[in-house]
């Protein structure tokens, strides 16, 4: 009986990293000719609106028509996505910033925004390390999102976020502004070739703290790296041992510091990693305004929406999708 030749896929000198670009490529592929079935759809039903005049099929053009745009739309973003680590999972750091209470109640709205939108993309969401805010809010939350492309989407989103609203926590009802950063970085998960000397760094140990994990608060298995040259600050306390903690965050240190060595112009570093500002006033991205008017604004591309709610509710792609325009057109000019 011959035995079957080993399949493409199942080829063992094949990358991790390059069968998720396959894979990709190949979901790209079926989306497309989905699209090229659902043109020829929407053909046949136009082609039976004339000939039945019947208005309902005029909605379920509508719909399918709607469908059709948003899924073509999607690609054609996709297309934009061609930098080396765009099609990696993403890994977000967010900071209170200047604001006090009500800046960690701002960072725990931006948490569960960007938590909202990665489901309705299908993505997953682990987090990696979490503070509590000292009455309310979160101090600083550092997560993951997976899924194809995350991090090519999420990159529009490093900077600093304003807030504008009458504060809750304001005893007199006053109007109040609040500031949080948002740090993007990819999730580089091969091993990259970086040279580490372990007396460069300084390791510490703490409590777990916040929401997840049957060991939080009881055993110090978190772990905090200091890279002491760049200063570059690495926390994971998502495993379940301080091990594994140690390991992503060494992992998490090599993705920064690989890309530091790749990227030794200061103007390159600030397209990936996204330049440090202070968390506060002439630094924001994007402003969040809810009272005396609903707006939400980005200052890079100007693209805005009254529909402050939505935003907040993760409805992100448009701005999103307006960044990763603006970025396309301005960089050829300035190269």
């Amino acid at each position: 009986m011959e035995m079957e030749a080993p399949g493409f896929w199942d080829n063992p000198d094949i990358s991790n990293q390059k069968m998720k670009e396959l894979k990709n490529l190949k979901d790209i592929v079926e989306t497309i000719e989905g699209l090229e079935r659902q043109y020829e759809d929407i053909e046949t039903l136009i082609e039976m609106g004339y000939e039945e005049e019947d208005a309902q099929l005029a909605a379920d053009i509508r719909m399918e028509l709607d469908e059709f745009i948003a899924t073509y739309e999607e690609i054609r973003m996709n297309t934009l996505l061609s930098e080396e680590y765009d099609a990696d999972n993403a890994i977000l750091k967010l900071n209170a910033g200047a604001g006090g209470t009500e800046s960690c109640d701002w960072c725990s709205m931006l948490y569960r925004m960007y938590t909202r939108w990665a489901e309705k993309k299908g993505f997953s969401v682990e987090v990696l390390d979490y503070l509590d805010g000292d009455e309310a809010g979160i101090k600083s939350v550092t997560f993951q999102v997976n899924g194809t492309n995350a991090y090519g989407y999420l990159k529009s989103e490093k900077g600093v976020h304003r807030l504008v609203r009458i504060s809750p926590f304001n005893a007199q009802g006053k109007r109040q502004t609040s500031f949080v950063s948002l740090d993007v970085m990819p999730d580089i998960e091969e091993d990259v070739d970086v040279e580490i000397n372990d007396d460069d760094l300084r390791i510490d140990t703490y409590r777990s703290s916040g929401a997840g994990g049957q060991h939080i608060n009881k055993t110090s298995s978190a772990i905090r790296i200091t890279h002491i040259p760049t200063g570059i600050v690495v926390q994971c306390q998502n495993e379940r041992s301080q091990f594994q903690n140690k390991d992503k965050a060494m992992q998490m240190l090599k993705a920064k510091l690989y890309m530091l060595q790749k990227e030794a112009n200061a103007e390159k570093l600030s397209d990936i990693r996204g330049e440090v500002k202070e968390i506060g006033w002439g630094n924001q991205i994007r402003s969040y305004v809810m009272q005396p008017y609903t707006l939400v604004k980005d200052h890079r591309t100007n693209a805005e929406t009254g529909n402050v709610e939505a935003v907040l509710d993760g409805d992100l792609d448009p701005f999103i999708n307006a960044y990763l325009k603006w970025i396309n057109v301005k960089e050829p000019s300035e190269n």
